[in-house]
């Protein structure tokens, strides 16, 4: 693969003549093609030195940075469609679409966000941030230009951990047969998040080892030059590059014109390639080979660090903090796993491709034969526990909320009708700052409580997160425990792996206001400064479900007004299950219900996001001294 022609490291800063004169695609289709690597120079260190002073994700970008320019030189965006998967290396098209100036403010309140937003520029063909959905929504696209009679292409650029989600296969399946002109170009760079997994991936690794890959790099080279007709390459490459290999590729099954592999970081075989595919008719599947962190040797040697990493400086690279931080929640359920499985032989531990971001690389070392990363496919995740949980062992799901939803059927038809005992740790329930809507884990407790057989836990703190997931473990059917990204409280660790009585809160504390605050999860500190402010009690709930009924109902008995505070939707929500629960009972006491507004919630930071949604301290106070003014008044005048 071709080597940058400068190391960014030795780039002097803030120098990019040839950058600072590209506002748009139609300006970079201005430029000569021997201006094209100096471009591609200056974007790779632009995009590093950017990136380094806001955080974000910096190895996939670096390693799609020659395939940008390529893909705007030649084609005519935004006429011709480009949708990227899953969107977290868009930052060079970000830069060379009109907001290489903006980019000081990503992923932050009010800034670019972090993923390509259709509201945010007209480049931004499709939101993506969840992968594997590329191909569909480019087939649609594609779809509708031939419906309407327009001439234009469409594009899906999708990753090989991508590649091997079973949404992506539905669409190559639905577009093969299809005879609009849709480009899928399979942005081989043999590194998601955690390693790529699966026969599939052997079977990509296979087709670009030893001398078969040298041999195609050079084959594309050949082909190219010279110039020779269309037909003449088609030709040449069907002889040299699919003969190496077998006779007809797994994607010309599908019904595509498979091209490649070819070199991404190479622009003398790239401009050409898409050139040629822009003449053709029909669907089109282009191979390129890239490396992610492509230009940074640190990035380059550990992607996986510098996957998504915080502000760092480029030539020292990232250092671990002279204070040790305080554990995360991810880190806590990490250490569980490993703990109970040592205790428990019949635990299990699934992710869905996300190792390393759910805590679970010590659990694969040490209990190899009982760890199973799935890859992208979080429908066969569930399932697949589900099948476990039959034959007698305790399976635990390592997931994301957000990612949770991808497989809400499983969870329903395949785990709770048939009443496996799954326990499902939920990382990232809440706002989840930087990477904005599409990650927030707003919906979990609504959508996982109206479903019978399954069970919420909403652990306050680090160590109820430790004692809710034995507790969790410990049923015989599904539970669900919610925790959010980064850290607690700094509540100290118990050593063993005691429980929580099951569907049992506590009283934190005893006011004299006449309001009682229900407190679910992480809200629960903020609640208590709240209360200390307004006199009022304090209940740490810790379940949805089931709720604990028997305390609320002795609550609402002994006060005139109750407040329910969740990280989480309102609608349908825990304050939702206290309602339903007073009605049930006959109670009524004025209830009001703080949580998450009916709105996707845009990037920014966690603690400043939830003072705009009033959940700090300060906007539950206020919140609670509007709404029940009459009941404060006594004694704020005795005070």
């Amino acid at each position: 693969m071709r080597k940058p022609l400068l190391k960014i490291e030795h780039m002097p800063k803030h120098q990019f003549p040839l950058l600072h004169t590209i506002n748009s695609p139609s300006d970079l289709r201005r430029v000569e093609r021997d201006q094209l690597r100096e471009l591609t120079d200056e974007l790779r260190a632009f995009l590093l030195e950017s990136v380094a002073k806001t955080g974000g994700h910096l190895s996939s970008n670096l390693g799609t940075v020659e395939l940008t320019v390529a893909l705007h030189y030649v084609f005519n965006t935004p006429h011709d469609r480009v949708v990227w998967d899953v969107g977290h290396q868009t930052y060079p098209h970000k830069i060379l679409t009109g907001r290489r100036d903006r980019m000081p403010t990503l992923r932050q309140l009010g800034g670019l966000s972090g993923f390509p937003q259709r509201g945010e520029s007209e480049f931004d063909t499709f939101g993506t941030a969840h992968s594997s959905t590329s191909i569909s929504a480019a087939l649609g696209m594609a779809q509708a230009a031939r419906i309407q009679g327009i001439d234009r292409h469409a594009i899906a650029v999708i990753g090989d951990g991508a590649m091997t989600a079973g949404m992506a296969f539905e669409a190559l399946n639905n577009a093969g047969v299809s005879d609009c002109n849709l480009l899928v170009i399979l942005n081989d760079n043999d590194m998601s998040i955690s390693p790529p997994v699966g026969a599939l991936n052997r079977y990509f690794a296979k087709l670009l080892s030893g001398r078969f890959y040298a041999s195609a790099k050079n084959v594309g080279k050949s082909v190219l030059k010279g110039a020779p007709t269309l037909f003449e390459i088609a030709k040449r490459l069907e002889e040299n590059a699919k003969g190496m290999v077998v006779p007809a590729t797994l994607f010309e099954k599908f019904g595509f014109n498979y091209i490649g592999p070819i070199d991404g970081h190479d622009l003398d075989s790239l401009i050409p390639t898409l050139e040629n595919i822009r003449q053709l008719k029909g669907p089109q599947f282009l191979h390129v080979v890239t490396k992610k962190g492509q230009g940074y040797k640190l990035a380059e040697a550990d992607p996986v660090a510098y996957h998504g990493p915080g502000k760092f400086d480029p030539v020292v690279g990232l250092q671990k903090p002279s204070v040790a931080p305080k554990p995360t929640f991810t880190q806590v359920f990490g250490q569980w796993l490993c703990d109970m499985a040592e205790q428990d032989k019949r635990l299990v531990g699934i992710t869905p491709a996300m190792r390393e971001g759910s805590g679970m690389v010590e659990f694969e070392q040490r209990f190899p034969e009982r760890y199973f990363d799935v890859g992208i496919a979080e429908q066969h995740a569930v399932t697949f526990a589900a099948g476990l949980a039959t034959e007698g062992l305790k399976p635990v799901v390592a997931i994301y909320s957000t990612f949770l939803q991808r497989a809400y059927d499983q969870l329903i038809h395949d785990v709770a009708i048939q009443n496996l005992p799954v326990v499902f740790a939920l990382d990232r329930a809440g706002l989840v700052g930087a990477d904005g809507a599409t990650h927030a884990g707003a919906y979990d407790i609504a959508y996982l409580r109206c479903i019978p057989n399954i069970s919420v836990a909403c652990p306050a703190d680090e160590n109820e997160c430790r004692q809710l997931l034995s507790t969790a473990f410990a049923q015989d059917h599904s539970v669900a425990v919610r925790y959010p990204r980064g850290a607690g409280a700094g509540v100290a660790l118990q050593k063993g792996l005691q429980g929580l009585p099951f569907g049992k809160g506590e009283i934190r504390r005893t006011g004299t206001c006449g309001v009682a605050i229900l407190a679910f999860g992480t809200l629960l500190y903020p609640a208590l400064e709240a209360a200390q402010a307004l006199g009022a009690t304090v209940v740490n709930m810790r379940w949805v479900k089931p709720l604990d009924t028997e305390l609320l109902l002795q609550v609402a008995r002994g006060h005139q007004a109750l407040v329910t505070i969740e990280e989480g939707c309102i609608m349908g929500g825990a304050g939702s299950a206290v309602a339903e629960a007073l009605h049930a009972a006959g109670i009524e006491i004025p209830l009001l219900q703080l949580g998450l507004a009916d709105a996707f919630i845009e990037h920014g930071d966690p603690a400043r996001l939830l003072t705009l949604q009033g959940l700090d301290a300060p906007g539950i106070q206020a919140s609670i001294a509007r709404r029940f003014a009459p009941l404060l008044a006594p004694l704020a005048r005795a005070a």
